[in-house]
Protein backbone atom coordinates (compact mmCIF):
# COMPACT_ATOMS: atom_id res chain seq x y z
CA UNK A 1 0.00 0.00 0.00
CA UNK A 2 2.79 2.53 0.76
CA UNK A 3 4.08 1.58 -2.76
CA UNK A 4 0.66 3.02 -4.29
CA UNK A 5 0.51 5.97 -2.11
CA UNK A 6 3.95 7.02 -3.24
CA UNK A 7 2.55 6.41 -6.73
CA UNK A 8 -0.27 8.45 -6.43
CA UNK A 9 2.10 11.25 -4.66
CA UNK A 10 4.14 11.16 -7.49
CA UNK A 11 1.57 11.34 -9.95
CA UNK A 12 0.08 14.48 -8.00
CA UNK A 13 3.36 16.23 -7.95
CA UNK A 14 3.99 15.59 -11.33
CA UNK A 15 0.73 16.94 -12.80
CA UNK A 16 0.89 20.18 -10.47
CA UNK A 17 4.46 21.06 -11.73
CA UNK A 18 4.17 20.19 -15.69
CA UNK A 19 0.58 19.74 -16.52
CA UNK A 20 -1.68 22.04 -14.60
CA UNK A 21 0.71 24.68 -15.23
CA UNK A 22 4.52 24.76 -15.12
CA UNK A 23 6.79 25.41 -12.15
CA UNK A 24 7.43 28.93 -13.07
CA UNK A 25 3.98 29.78 -12.57
CA UNK A 26 3.67 27.75 -9.28
CA UNK A 27 6.44 29.86 -8.43
CA UNK A 28 5.12 32.85 -9.26
CA UNK A 29 1.49 31.55 -7.74
CA UNK A 30 3.54 31.38 -3.93
CA UNK A 31 4.71 35.20 -4.57
CA UNK A 32 1.89 36.95 -2.55
CA UNK A 33 1.81 34.56 0.51
CA UNK A 34 5.82 35.23 1.12
CA UNK A 35 5.56 39.00 0.55
CA UNK A 36 2.42 39.45 2.52
CA UNK A 37 3.34 36.72 5.51
CA UNK A 38 7.86 36.70 4.70
CA UNK A 39 7.80 39.68 4.39
CA UNK A 40 5.45 42.76 5.24
CA UNK A 41 4.49 41.45 8.26
CA UNK A 42 7.29 40.20 10.30
CA UNK A 43 8.77 43.74 9.07
CA UNK A 44 6.21 45.33 10.67
CA UNK A 45 5.91 42.99 13.83
CA UNK A 46 9.73 42.79 14.59
CA UNK A 47 11.18 40.59 17.28
CA UNK A 48 7.94 39.27 18.49
CA UNK A 49 7.55 37.95 15.10
CA UNK A 50 9.80 35.66 16.11
CA UNK A 51 9.92 34.81 19.70
CA UNK A 52 6.05 35.44 20.81
CA UNK A 53 4.19 31.80 22.02
CA UNK A 54 1.02 33.34 19.45
CA UNK A 55 3.22 32.88 16.88
CA UNK A 56 2.55 28.98 17.22
CA UNK A 57 -1.32 30.00 16.19
CA UNK A 58 0.58 31.50 12.65
CA UNK A 59 2.45 28.30 12.41
CA UNK A 60 -1.30 26.75 12.14
CA UNK A 61 -2.87 28.78 10.38
CA UNK A 62 -0.85 29.68 8.14
CA UNK A 63 -0.41 26.03 6.19
CA UNK A 64 -4.26 25.90 5.57
CA UNK A 65 -4.26 28.58 2.77
CA UNK A 66 -2.19 27.04 0.27
CA UNK A 67 -3.97 23.47 1.17
CA UNK A 68 -6.98 24.91 0.51
CA UNK A 69 -6.43 26.67 -2.96
CA UNK A 70 -4.96 22.95 -3.74
CA UNK A 71 -7.07 20.37 -2.64
CA UNK A 72 -10.45 21.60 -4.31
CA UNK A 73 -9.05 20.16 -7.50
CA UNK A 74 -8.14 16.68 -6.13
CA UNK A 75 -11.02 14.80 -7.68
CA UNK A 76 -13.64 17.76 -8.71
CA UNK A 77 -10.15 18.71 -11.33
CA UNK A 78 -10.12 14.98 -12.19
CA UNK A 79 -13.79 15.09 -13.18
CA UNK A 80 -13.05 17.89 -14.88
CA UNK A 81 -9.98 16.60 -17.13
CA UNK A 82 -12.08 13.43 -17.69
CA UNK A 83 -9.18 11.48 -16.15
CA UNK A 84 -10.93 10.51 -12.91
CA UNK A 85 -12.34 7.12 -15.04
CA UNK A 86 -9.04 6.35 -15.25
CA UNK A 87 -7.69 6.77 -12.06
CA UNK A 88 -10.30 4.64 -11.01
CA UNK A 89 -9.78 1.68 -13.30
CA UNK A 90 -6.37 1.50 -11.86
CA UNK A 91 -5.07 -1.52 -9.80
CA UNK A 92 -4.21 1.66 -7.27
CA UNK A 93 -6.73 0.69 -3.83
CA UNK A 94 -8.89 3.37 -2.94
CA UNK A 95 -6.83 3.89 0.34
CA UNK A 96 -3.78 4.44 -1.36
CA UNK A 97 -5.78 7.26 -3.76
CA UNK A 98 -7.37 8.97 -1.00
CA UNK A 99 -4.30 9.34 1.25
CA UNK A 100 -1.98 10.02 -2.09
CA UNK A 101 -3.57 12.83 -2.45
CA UNK A 102 -3.80 14.32 1.32
CA UNK A 103 -0.55 13.90 1.93
CA UNK A 104 0.14 15.31 -1.55
CA UNK A 105 -1.31 19.00 -0.47
CA UNK A 106 -0.08 18.52 3.07
CA UNK A 107 3.59 18.55 2.00
CA UNK A 108 2.66 21.28 -0.68
CA UNK A 109 1.14 23.16 2.19
CA UNK A 110 4.06 22.98 4.58
CA UNK A 111 6.92 23.47 2.30
CA UNK A 112 5.41 26.92 1.36
CA UNK A 113 4.88 27.35 5.14
CA UNK A 114 8.76 26.73 5.38
CA UNK A 115 9.51 29.14 3.17
CA UNK A 116 7.11 31.63 4.53
CA UNK A 117 8.38 31.40 7.73
CA UNK A 118 11.97 31.31 6.58
CA UNK A 119 11.92 34.07 4.72
CA UNK A 120 10.58 35.98 8.00
CA UNK A 121 13.28 35.04 9.61
CA UNK A 122 15.55 36.29 7.32
CA UNK A 123 13.29 39.79 6.76
CA UNK A 124 13.56 40.33 11.34
CA UNK A 125 17.07 39.66 11.30
CA UNK A 126 17.47 41.84 8.17
CA UNK A 127 15.37 45.06 9.23
CA UNK A 128 15.78 44.59 13.39
CA UNK A 129 19.47 43.89 13.94
CA UNK A 130 19.71 42.81 17.88
CA UNK A 131 23.50 41.91 17.21
CA UNK A 132 22.95 38.28 17.70
CA UNK A 133 21.18 35.89 15.24
CA UNK A 134 17.31 35.63 15.96
CA UNK A 135 16.16 32.29 15.61
CA UNK A 136 12.93 30.73 16.48
CA UNK A 137 12.48 28.76 19.78
CA UNK A 138 13.00 25.37 19.49
CA UNK A 139 9.79 24.82 21.31
CA UNK A 140 7.96 26.93 19.12
CA UNK A 141 9.35 25.48 16.47
CA UNK A 142 8.45 21.82 17.16
CA UNK A 143 5.06 22.95 18.61
CA UNK A 144 4.23 24.54 15.34
CA UNK A 145 5.17 21.48 13.10
CA UNK A 146 3.21 19.55 15.01
CA UNK A 147 0.13 22.12 14.64
CA UNK A 148 1.08 22.61 11.07
CA UNK A 149 0.38 19.44 10.01
CA UNK A 150 -2.28 18.24 11.72
CA UNK A 151 -4.66 21.91 10.88
CA UNK A 152 -3.11 21.11 7.21
CA UNK A 153 -4.31 17.61 7.03
CA UNK A 154 -7.91 18.81 8.63
CA UNK A 155 -8.26 21.41 5.72
CA UNK A 156 -7.07 18.81 3.09
CA UNK A 157 -9.30 16.14 4.37
CA UNK A 158 -12.57 18.41 4.47
CA UNK A 159 -11.39 19.59 0.88
CA UNK A 160 -11.28 16.25 0.10
CA UNK A 161 -14.74 15.28 1.24
CA UNK A 162 -15.61 18.44 -0.15
CA UNK A 163 -14.04 17.37 -4.28
CA UNK A 164 -15.36 14.15 -4.24
CA UNK A 165 -19.02 15.49 -4.44
CA UNK A 166 -18.34 18.32 -6.16
CA UNK A 167 -18.78 18.53 -10.20
CA UNK A 168 -16.29 21.32 -10.81
CA UNK A 169 -13.13 22.94 -8.99
CA UNK A 170 -14.70 26.50 -8.96
CA UNK A 171 -17.86 25.08 -6.96
CA UNK A 172 -15.60 23.03 -4.69
CA UNK A 173 -13.48 26.24 -3.69
CA UNK A 174 -16.53 28.22 -3.47
CA UNK A 175 -17.68 25.82 -0.66
CA UNK A 176 -14.06 25.47 0.91
CA UNK A 177 -14.11 29.36 1.16
CA UNK A 178 -17.54 29.47 3.03
CA UNK A 179 -16.18 27.08 5.25
CA UNK A 180 -12.71 28.45 5.65
CA UNK A 181 -14.83 31.67 6.40
CA UNK A 182 -16.93 30.13 9.38
CA UNK A 183 -14.04 28.14 10.44
CA UNK A 184 -11.57 31.22 11.07
CA UNK A 185 -13.08 34.81 9.85
CA UNK A 186 -16.47 33.81 12.32
CA UNK A 187 -14.43 33.24 15.46
CA UNK A 188 -12.52 36.45 14.59
CA UNK A 189 -15.36 38.40 13.90
CA UNK A 190 -16.80 37.25 17.22
CA UNK A 191 -14.64 38.11 19.43
CA UNK A 192 -14.19 41.22 17.96
CA UNK A 193 -17.30 42.15 18.47
CA UNK A 194 -17.57 41.42 21.74
CA UNK A 195 -17.37 44.10 24.74
CA UNK A 196 -14.16 45.38 25.49
CA UNK A 197 -13.92 44.32 29.25
CA UNK A 198 -14.94 40.56 27.90
CA UNK A 199 -12.08 41.07 25.09
CA UNK A 200 -9.42 42.42 28.72
CA UNK A 201 -10.60 39.16 30.77
CA UNK A 202 -10.06 36.89 27.60
CA UNK A 203 -6.67 38.28 27.05
CA UNK A 204 -6.18 37.70 31.23
CA UNK A 205 -6.71 34.78 31.27
CA UNK A 206 -4.78 33.55 28.74
CA UNK A 207 -2.04 35.03 30.13
CA UNK A 208 -2.19 33.29 33.26
CA UNK A 209 -2.94 29.98 31.96
CA UNK A 210 -0.32 27.91 30.79
CA UNK A 211 0.59 27.95 27.22
CA UNK A 212 2.38 24.48 27.21
CA UNK A 213 -0.89 22.92 28.27
CA UNK A 214 -3.91 24.53 26.02
CA UNK A 215 -1.34 23.21 22.89
CA UNK A 216 -1.35 19.90 24.19
CA UNK A 217 -4.88 19.98 24.51
CA UNK A 218 -5.39 21.84 21.03
CA UNK A 219 -2.86 19.07 19.71
CA UNK A 220 -4.99 16.49 21.11
CA UNK A 221 -8.11 18.00 19.64
CA UNK A 222 -6.87 18.17 16.53
CA UNK A 223 -5.49 14.54 16.27
CA UNK A 224 -9.07 13.56 17.61
CA UNK A 225 -10.72 15.94 14.46
CA UNK A 226 -8.14 14.55 11.65
CA UNK A 227 -8.69 10.71 12.77
CA UNK A 228 -12.54 11.58 12.72
CA UNK A 229 -12.39 13.73 8.89
CA UNK A 230 -10.56 10.76 7.90
CA UNK A 231 -13.04 8.04 8.53
CA UNK A 232 -15.85 10.44 6.79
CA UNK A 233 -13.72 10.59 4.07
CA UNK A 234 -12.74 6.97 4.03
CA UNK A 235 -16.23 6.37 4.06
CA UNK A 236 -17.18 8.59 1.33
CA UNK A 237 -14.84 7.45 -1.44
CA UNK A 238 -16.30 4.78 -3.17
CA UNK A 239 -14.94 3.73 -6.31
CA UNK A 240 -18.12 2.59 -8.07
CA UNK A 241 -20.48 4.83 -7.28
CA UNK A 242 -17.58 7.41 -8.50
CA UNK A 243 -17.80 5.79 -11.76
CA UNK A 244 -21.71 6.06 -11.74
CA UNK A 245 -21.27 9.36 -10.99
Amino acid sequence: MITDIWTVIWKEWRELLFQRGSIKTTILSWLPLILIFGLLMPIQIGTFWVDSPFTIAYWGWLPTLPVMALIADSFAGERERHTLETLLASPLSEAAILFGKIITVVIYGFLLTLIVLITGLIAVNLTHNTGEILLYPIGITLTGIGLGILTATAMASIGVIVSLRSPTVKQAAQQLAFVSIALTWIPLLSLSLMPTHLQTSLLKAAKNTNMTQIILIALVILAAINAGLLLIAIKRFKRSRLILD
